[in-house]
């Protein structure tokens, strides 16, 4: 914030206005809009310009008025929240459905379910994608592949996992109660990777990768941490719905 504090410095300074100036001005608006609330005082924007304080709604009005720069323009000096953080968390939601539009939320929607999810071609084997800058460095992406129906239909391949890597040990039963609750995981095998619910036998000695009940594979069993290395536990998953066969 601070950066937005320096530019409005240097707007000041432009315009050859000092500090009292600006409030002598702020005062004029004040008396003319009859609103004592649109009053900036000297020490306040003094605070503001070096410390990058908050401006309230009507203090920001006051200021582009007296500058005579547009509030839109105004708002360029404000940081951007994808430069200001590159949190992995999402931003606050609605409370209703909405189409989203051009903003935080869409682009914040747009790193996690790109355009290409839906067209791009389906791998024949799952696969582990690249790192990517945007995601914390415990985080990484799986792709489903055409080949691996483990959790098909409750996850489709085509569809993209995030995978939290700091979460591998396998939850025993007590911690889950339905299909929906249970942790779904992330594994490598000497065959490749795969990615579905697993159970370990009393002595933790063998690892069964567990199909769901729709799907038409089979369980696979490996001897744990000897023949398979979990990756990690799938945080979200991004459903394909749409067959990119069908894209004209």
């Amino acid at each position: 914030m601070k950066e937005i504090g320096a530019r409005l410095r240097a707007v000041r300074q432009k315009w050859g206005l000092t500090l009292r100036e600006v409030e002598e001005r702020s005062a004029k608006l004040a008396q003319k809009w009859g609103k004592d609330s649109f009053r900036i005082s000297a020490s306040w924007l003094d605070r503001v310009e070096r410390e990058g304080r908050g401006l309230s709604f009507q203090k920001f009005i006051v200021l582009a008025v007296i500058y005579s720069i547009s509030p839109e323009q105004l708002l360029t000096y404000c940081p951007s929240p994808a430069t200001e953080s590159q949190s992995s968390e999402y931003p606050s939601g609605p409370n209703t459905t909405l189409l989203l539009t051009k903003g935080p939320l869409e682009d914040h929607a747009r790193l996690w379910l790109p355009d290409s999810a839906a067209v791009d071609p389906v791998p024949d084997d799952t696969t582990l994608l690249s790192q990517e800058n945007h995601l914390p460095k415990h985080y990484r992406r799986g792709v489903i592949g055409q080949l691996d129906k483990t959790l098909d239909p409750m996850i489709r391949p085509g569809s993209i996992v995030l995978i939290n890597t700091q979460r591998r040990a396998i939850a025993p039963r007590s911690e889950w109660t339905n299909e929906f609750d249970r942790p779904i995981y992330f594994l490598l095998s000497h065959a490749g990777y795969v990615c579905g619910w697993c159970e370990l036998d009393k002595n933790a000695e063998w690892l069964t990768l567990v199909p769901h009940p729709l799907s038409y594979a089979t369980a696979q069993r490996w001897r744990y941490r000897k023949e398979i290395e979990v990756i990690g536990r799938v945080a979200a998953v991004l459903l394909r719905l749409d067959d990119s066969s069908a894209v004209a």
